[in-house]
């Protein structure tokens, strides 16, 4: 029997467990760091699979490292399970862990004839937080020659264009009074929020092509006759290189401190996270997943026709500059959503998404296996350590 069939063999034999994996990780939405529940329920399919587990690395609670074999080649499958607030599961990373499972059953059935460790990372807190980032901080990439995940989508890519993007809290400290008797008295934090808001949409028209910025209004005020004198609103920025988006955070910041100056209140900006770099797929990597998926039935017409890459940003982007790295995306139907709508959350537990799970899971196991048995590739692979 070819490794192939062997890998396929042992993520079909799994298909049970991989798709009650990924209901479960839907019905239980954990956000950030706060995936006790989803983390334990990933890190135990893979122990009774015969991995060994390492839970709580990193000084993280809900991050683990499972292990199998002992071959020259170390390959990661990157499991994320962190949900959205409000929207559960909208990105799908219920189907990232189940895939990345599976993926990982799959290639320690040949890990051995290989010559593979076989590496599943589960990192907590991709929205946001940046989980990877701090494993990759914490040394969890230092012996991995290359590192792997698909994400949902709906459609097929090849990759996204994956922005760098910062986290940050904007609060304002002003003074209070009352609206009506004596509004001279108070510093408006409320309106320092607001004219920021305005220079922020006036800059948009100068923005270069690939630079982003969005938020919201976290804390607003606590009744309608208090002048506000505490606000904090949640902002994201993006650009296509962390250069370019330090560039973009100066102008970002002067238009808070203009909304600070005009009203007399303070501005205090606090970094959430860690930063989120742009993403370099590694092209010989990509292409096995190419030939992988399509041995699937998947298709990447949208790719090669040059139709615009999808605008996303991960802290898999990061974990790219270290390692060799893909992050594909994987198509689910969805009705016209997108990720990050209730719609998209619903279309993550259909049977659709179920043969996603399996899609997922024999895609990246097949792309491992293409890598191993390619010898350029896995000679420049190895070289690296």
């Amino acid at each position: 029997m070819s490794v192939e069939d062997q890998a396929r063999d042992a993520i079909l034999g799994a298909r049970a467990e991989l798709v009650e994996l990924s209901h479960f990780v839907h019905a239980h939405p954990e956000l950030g760091y706060e995936e006790f529940e989803s983390a334990q329920a990933v890190a135990a399919v893979l122990e009774k699979a015969g991995f060994t587990l390492e839970r709580g690395v990193a000084d993280l609670p809900t991050a683990f490292r499972a292990t199998y074999g002992t071959g020259s080649l170390h390959l990661v499958f990157c499991a994320e399970y962190d949900a959205l607030p409000d929207v559960g599961h909208a990105c799908g990373h219920n189907i990232i862990a189940a895939s990345s499972v599976g993926a990982g059953i799959g290639l320690a059935a040949v890990a051995s004839e290989l010559d593979l460790s076989v590496i599943v990372l589960g990192t907590p807190s991709e929205e946001g937080g940046g989980g990877k980032i701090d494993l990759l901080n914490a040394g969890f990439f230092d012996d991995v020659h290359a590192a792997m995940m698909v994400h949902p989508w709906p459609s097929d890519r090849l990759e996204a264009q994956c922005l760098a993007v910062d986290h940050f809290d904007v609060t304002f400290m002003g003074k209070e009074a009352h609206a009506s008797a004596a509004p001279w008295e108070g510093l408006n934090a409320l309106d320092a929020l607001t004219i920021s808001q305005v220079a922020l949409a006036l800059l948009r028209q100068q923005l270069a092509p690939g630079d982003q910025f969005h938020g919201f209004v976290k804390e607003g005020g606590s009744a309608a006759n208090i002048i506000p004198s505490h606000v904090v609103g949640r902002f994201m920025a993006r650009s296509v290189t962390s250069e370019r988006l330090a560039t973009l955070r100066e102008r970002v910041n002067a238009c808070f401190e203009a909304g600070a100056l005009a009203t007399g209140t303070m501005v205090r900006i606090e970094e959430l996270g860690s930063a989120f770099s742009h993403m370099q797929s590694d092209p010989d990597i990509l292409a096995h997943y190419r030939h992988a998926a399509e041995s699937l039935g998947r298709s990447f017409e949208p790719d090669d026709a040059g139709v615009a890459r999808p605008t996303i940003s991960t802290d898999m982007a990061n974990v790219s500059l270290a390692v060799p790295s893909i992050h594909p995306l994987l198509a689910i139907p969805t009705n016209g959503a997108v990720n990050h709508q209730p719609e998209f959350s619903r279309a993550c537990v259909t049977e659709a998404a179920d043969q996603a799970v399996l899609d997922g899971a024999l895609a990246l196991s097949l792309t491992a296996i293409g890598v191993a048995r390619d010898p350029a590739l896995r000679q420049r692979l190895l070289l690296r350590s």
